[in-house]
C-alpha cells in the first residue's frame, strides 16, 4: 500500500510538472506583451527594450523556464507584473476560496447525485425518465451560461441573493450570525452553479452503477432470504455501486477545478480562478504559472484521495499484486 501509494505521488508530481511545463511555454507564444502594458502604448522602442531585459523577457525561453523553475521550486514566486504585490502572498489568500468552493459543491453534488440515481435505478418508470430528462439537461448545460441566468434570476428579478464577491461592503462590521448569513447568501450562487452541473453527471453514473449492480448473484440470494426491498437497495446494491462512484471522483475533480475558473469569474468569487482570469488578461506571468501550479496541485491531491477511499472501500484494491506469473 505504501508502495502504490508512493508511485501515486511520484506521477502526481511528474503531472504537475507536466502542466506548469506545458503553460509556460503556452503563454509565452499567446499574443501580448507584459513589457508593453508596462511601459505603455506610446514608449519607444528604446525604453520597450529596456523593460523586456529588466523582466528577463530577452533572453531564450528555455534559459526563462529554467531560471523560473529553480525559483519556483525554492518558494520564490516573483512578484505580479500588474500589481507589483508577492505572487505568494495573492494564491495564499485566494486558495481557501476555492477549495471551500469546489469542496462544498464536490460534497453536495455527490451527496444529492447519489441520491437522485438511487431513486432513478430503484423506482424506474415515469419518475426515471424524468430525473433522466433533468439530469442529462442539468449535464449539458455551461457552467457559465447557468451562472448568469442564476444571478438574472435570484439578483435581478427576485434581488434575494448578492452575485459578486464572498462578502457584502459592510462585512467588517457584522458580527456572529449576521457575519454567517452574510457568507453564506454570497456563497449560494456559485455553489449551486457547480452543484447543479456536477449533480447530474453523478446521477447517471450511479444509476447506470446501480442497475448493473442490481442482477448480481449476491443481490438474487439477498432477495431469495427474504430480505425487504429497501434493505436489498441500501445494503448489497448501493453500497457496491458506490465503489466506482469513487474512483469518478478523482475524475472529476479536473472538470470542476477548471469549471471554477469561470465560475469564479462570473461571480467575482475571490479564489485562485479568479486571479488566474485575470493574470491572462494582464499577461501577468507570474501570477498565471503560480495560479496553475496551485490548481494542478489541488488536482493531483484529489486524485490521490479518491483513489484512497476506492482503495478503503473495495479490499480488492488493497491486495498485494503477485511476485511472479502463475505459469
Amino acid at each position: 500500500m505504501i508502495r502504490t501509494f508512493v508511485q501515486r505521488a511520484l506521477a502526481g508530481l511528474a503531472v504537475i510538472l507536466g502542466v506548469v511545463t506545458l503553460m509556460f511555454f503556452l503563454i509565452r507564444m499567446a499574443p501580448g506583451d507584459p513589457a508593453l502594458l508596462l511601459v505603455g502604448p506610446t514608449a519607444t522602442q528604446e525604453q520597450l527594450a529596456a523593460q523586456r531585459e529588466a523582466m528577463g523577457l530577452d533572453r531564450p525561453l528555455y534559459e526563462q523556464y529554467v531560471t523560473w523553475l529553480g525559483r519556483f521550486i525554492r518558494g520564490d514566486w516573483g512578484s505580479s507584473i500588474a500589481t507589483g504585490r508577492p505572487v505568494r502572498g495573492m494564491v495564499s489568500a485566494a486558495w481557501p476560496a476555492t477549495v471551500s468552493l469546489v469542496g462544498l459543491s464536490l460534497v453536495l453534488s455527490y451527496l444529492l447525485g447519489i441520491i437522485v440515481g438511487a431513486v432513478q435505478a430503484a423506482r424506474g418508470g415515469r419518475l426515471d425518465t424524468t430525473l433522466s430528462v433533468v439530469t442529462v439537461t442539468l449535464f449539458a448545460l455551461p457552467g457559465y451560461w447557468l451562472g448568469l441566468m442564476l444571478v438574472m434570476v435570484f439578483t435581478y428579478w427576485a434581488r434575494a441573493l448578492p452575485a459578486f464577491g464572498a462578502a457584502g461592503l459592510d462585512a467588517d462590521f457584522l458580527t456572529g450570525w449576521d457575519r454567517l448569513a452574510d457568507r453564506l447568501r454570497h456563497l449560494a450562487l456559485p455553489l449551486t452553479t457547480l452543484t447543479l452541473i456536477g449533480v447530474g453527471g453523478t446521477a447517471r453514473f450511479v444509476r447506470g452503477a446501480m442497475l448493473d449492480v442490481r442482477d448480481a448473484p449476491h443481490v438474487a440470494i439477498a432477495r431469495a432470504k427474504g430480505l425487504s426491498p429497501i434493505r436489498v437497495t441500501m445494503r448489497h446494491v448501493l453500497r457496491n455501486a458506490l465503489i466506482p462512484v469513487l474512483t469518478l471522483l478523482g475524475l472529476s475533480l479536473p472538470a470542476l477545478f477548471s469549471g471554477a475558473v469561470f465560475i469564479e469569474a462570473i461571480f467575482a468569487w475571490p479564489g485562485v480562478g479568479r486571479i488566474m482570469v485575470e493574470a491572462v488578461g494582464a499577461r501577468d506571468y507570474p501570477v498565471i504559472m503560480a495560479a496553475t501550479a496551485v490548481s494542478a496541485t489541488l488536482v493531483v491531491l484529489g486524485n490521490i484521495l479518491a483513489e484512497a477511499l476506492a482503495a478503503w472501500a473495495d479490499p480488492r484494491l488493497r491486495a498485494p499484486e503477485p511476485a511472479g506469473g502463475t505459469g
